[in-house]
């Protein structure tokens, strides 16, 4: 670093000096002069608050947030900002007098200090370097008449320290009495361990994050006229001074000159003009560039002479179609999963990021001085995210797993938002065995990679507890809370929800309690088997469930009923409801008043896979259930998955769960915008809902009279780029039957199986696998969803051939039990302790024969 520093005195009008000391190193800037217009708008600064200075504690951090690199403050000031400003951002201004006096907390908490001497002695001012060890000294004499000689900088910086030298001691002109050259200034500590005395110097683009473009020479001659001109100079061993592009036009631009860590070596920093910095007309000495600098040289090539047509042309003439892909591929870096996949959605995102700076001038210099004024801010933003990303985000741990990319990226076409929003058709009458079954395929969800992702998260839970609940919670929910769980009684002010919206909650309520209360298994089941054997059965209600309700910025009031309800009606002991914190780190007013209708015991503000860690092994503040229930994304059902078969957690859960789906089985008396919406209402969900609609006989007009509905109403509602997607994945089958639309649907065994059909009540009879049937016209599915009585949590993927949907049922379990009369054992014994024998099980025999041996005695 430079043996010295200047002091920015009011009086200097030269901006010629200005601009050479802007090369060189920092400038210290007293607050009173921090704005003149004098300063190089490129000068690094450190400013200088004088002890008389009315500055307060809140006017410094605004001093770093405008740019400056470092502020030096006087000891009354400092000690009431220590601790809030980062201690590399601090100077301590002391007199010489006072070193002493500062404390060893105040010492470790600034980077170093400026000294006010009166003079410079150099072996004193040693010593106080040792006392301020570890940390920068710098040494401002008070009025000096007469500019040091390069042997008090040499010395000063032996002792570890850099002398402050006001700017009107310096010159760009030779050394005389009354100023010296600012080249000797920074020169003054350099050696050379060469015969010919020059200074191996590292010549690197200031416009390719510093790469280095070859390796010169220098002497005090060429690095004076560098710092004065701004140019390239350099020493050749062979032909003396070397002013860079002076024959070739390949000049350079220097934008800083640095000294190594030894005084034996230079760094210039330039902008590099012309073919290149090599002679063979490359850019640099060591071959071609690559990555970001290279992307960026093709970019600004393509921007002058991309040839019409070119996919590449279009994107700097089409903004439009600019903007589309950026928000695309930020999109799906957000949804990679794994680190080939981040860094191939990284490159794609960043492809097209740079072609957006490149159209508008923007280099990849621009971006670092950027990054770097905002890394010297010390306020930060708060960092939530806007009102239209909120809206479209979800508060889940991750989005659905991408397939693995191609080696090489190949930018997607533009989405045709004038395309038809249409389904795939089939004929079920012309596809083979194999394309049936293709037909009836859902994607594969890899459930060992996404186990293997959620189990680092669940062990932290299980071994953290509530430290590592809330450090997840910050990190995947983004929200910082002191606690997570809520309990009863609930703030009023928590559950403030609109009349209207409260009245459809009450409503729902009572109809799904109705029908739920009717399932609830109250009577003992009483049977006698034989004479004197009584057999048994009876329900007891789970004693700890946990709830999981997705949503975050989404707000799901009627999940929490479905999950909530059946609990209640059951009879558990204790709810426990999860959901994903909003932004704030409250819980949507609407799920806190459901919550409190189904008498959660607590609520848990968490999401993902430390919400079901949590709810499975329990923490301090988190109950442990015994059961698990609600649907969420792969992180969730992956955990859910992950802790049903760990015997540590010995925890249940309601079933599996994939992507929301709908069968639509429908015939000539359908109405096609009925159908149409019953399809679009499953494929809201997500890009990856499964959306099938089976074709009884259909003629072609209605066919795409249901097809013309899907595309009018999807682009009317707001949701409609997600449908894009999942509608052009979806599938229409044709079959000529009921049988056969059944047979179908049995196979395929949806979700959500919707009837439009001529007799509808009478095809429920063949249904055998299905989470929920709507029946008729007038049976949306979205009544079942909210307030019809049945419950929406249902299985997926497939599953309903072996799960039913939640139930009260489903938060009971059933005991037996057996009384068997003396008489009865009579009549049994025999046969149990022959069976018993048969297996090789003496000791069973035993207990059944020393009680008959009893009553024939007796």
């Amino acid at each position: 670093m430079s043996a010295f520093l200047p002091l920015f005195d009011a009086d200097l009008g030269d901006q010629a000096l200005l601009g050479a000391l802007a090369r060189i190193g920092p400038l210290i800037v007293p607050y009173s002069l921090k704005d003149s217009s004098s300063i190089p708008q490129n000068a690094s600064r450190y400013i200088l608050v004088d002890r008389d200075s009315s500055l307060g504690v809140d006017g410094v951090v605004p001093i770093l947030d405008q740019g400056a690199d470092k502020v030096i403050l006087p000891l009354t000031l400092a000690k009431d900002i220590i601790g809030t400003v980062p201690a590399e951002r601090l100077l301590l201004l002391l007199d010489v007098a006072n070193v002493s006096a500062v404390s060893d907390k105040i010492r470790s908490g600034v980077s170093g200090v400026l000294i006010k001497t009166p003079s410079v002695d150099v072996d004193f001012i040693g010593s106080v370097s040792r006392f301020f060890a570890g940390s920068s000294v710098h040494v401002l004499p008070v009025s000096p008449s007469e500019p040091p000689s390069r042997s008090t900088i040499r010395g000063l910086a032996g002792a570890g320290t850099v002398l402050v030298i006001p700017t009107t001691l310096l010159t760009l002109s030779p050394t005389d009495a009354k100023q010296l050259n600012v080249a000797d200034a920074f020169l003054a500590n350099i050696t050379s361990d060469r015969p010919d005395g020059l200074f191996p110097t590292v010549v690197s683009s200031h416009l390719e994050g510093e790469r280095t473009l070859g390796l010169v020479y220098s002497s005090i001659e060429s690095v004076r006229e560098s710092i004065a001109t701004g140019k390239g100079v350099y020493q050749s061993r062979k032909h003396g001074l070397w002013r860079k592009g002076e024959t070739s036009g390949a000049t350079q631009d220097v934008v800083r000159i640095r000294l190594d860590c030894d005084s034996d070596a230079l760094e210039f920093s330039v902008v590099q003009h012309g073919a290149g910095f090599c002679h063979l007309d490359r850019p640099s000495c060591f071959g071609e560039t690559s990555g970001l600098s290279a992307l960026e040289r093709t970019l600004q090539s393509r921007l002058e002479s991309a040839p019409q047509g070119s996919y590449t042309r279009r994107l700097f003439s089409d903004p439009e179609l600019l903007s589309s892909k950026i928000m695309e591929e930020a999109d799906e870096l957000c949804r990679a999963e794994t680190k080939e996949e981040v860094a191939f959605e990284a490159a794609d995102l960043l492809y097209f990021a740079l072609t957006r700076c490149v159209a508008a001038g923007v280099g990849i210099a621009d971006i670092e001085r950027s990054l770097d004024t905002k890394a010297k801010k010390i306020s930060r933003r708060a960092g939530n995210t806007k009102p239209q990303w909120t809206q479209k985000a979800t508060a889940e741990t991750s989005a659905a797993p991408k397939p693995t990319p191609v080696s090489v990226p190949t930018p997607a076409p533009a989405v045709d938002v004038n395309a038809p929003i249409r389904m795939r058709t089939y004929d079920l009458a012309a596809a083979s065995p194999t394309e049936r079954a293709q037909l009836l395929r859902r994607p594969v969800l890899k459930s060992d990679e996404m186990i293997a992702k959620v189990k680092p998260i669940v062990d932290d839970v299980r071994t953290r507890g509530d430290a590592a609940l809330l450090e997840l919670t910050a990190k995947f929910d983004r929200v910082q809370l002191d606690a997570t769980v809520i309990r009863p009684p609930f703030a009023p002010e928590t559950m403030q929800i609109a009349d209207d919206v409260r009245a459809a909650i009450d409503a729902a309520y009572a109809n799904i309690r109705k029908f739920h209360q009717a399932q609830a298994d109250q009577d003992t089941l009483v049977v006698e088997t034989m004479p004197g054997v009584v057999c048994s059965r009876f329900a007891r209600p789970i004693a700890r469930v946990g709830l999981y309700v997705p949503g975050g910025t989404a707000i799901l009031p009627s999940t929490a009923l479905m999950l909530g309800i059946p609990a209640q009606v059951a009879g558990c002991r204790e709810i426990v409801l999860a959901t994903p914190p909003r932004p704030d780190g409250s819980i949507s007013p609407e799920v806190m008043y459901a919550a409190q209708l189904v008498g959660a015991s607590a609520i848990l503000k968490a999401g993902g896979a430390q919400a079901v860690a949590a709810l499975a092994f329990g923490t301090a503040s988190v109950p442990k259930v015994d059961k698990i229930f609600g649907p969420g994304n792969q992180w969730v059902t992956a955990a859910k998955m992950l802790v049903q078969n760990d015997t540590d957690a010995l925890v249940a859960i309601d079933m599996p769960a994939g992507p929301s789906e709908v069968l639509v089985i429908a015939d000539h008396t359908c109405n096609p915008a009925f159908v149409a919406a019953d399809l679009l209402s499953q494929a809201e969900h997500g890009v990856d809902s499964q959306v099938v609609l089976v074709a009884v006989a259909l003629s072609a007009d209605r066919l795409a009279a249901i097809e013309a509905e899907v595309d009018a109403q999807a682009r009317a509602l707001p949701r409609v780029a997600i449908m894009r997607e999942s509608v052009a994945k979806s599938i229409i089958v044709k079959t000529s039957t009921v049988a056969e639309a059944l047979a179908f649907s049995n196979d395929y065994a949806p979700e959500h199986l919707i009837l439009h059909l001529e007799d509808a009540p009478g095809a429920v009879a063949a249904v055998e696998n299905a989470g929920s049937v709507f029946v008729g016209p007038f049976s949306p599915e979205s009544c079942g969803d909210y307030a019809s009585g049945t419950n929406h949590t249902l299985p997926t993927n497939g599953y309903a051939r072996q799960f039913s949907g939640v139930n009260t049922l489903s938060f009971q379990k059933h005991i037996t039990s057996q009384e068997v009369t003396a008489e009865g054992l009579k009549g049994l014994g025999p046969i149990v302790a022959t069976l018993a024998d048969c297996e090789g099980l003496g000791a069973h025999a035993n207990a059944v024969r020393i009680r008959l041996q009893a009553l024939n005695q007796s």
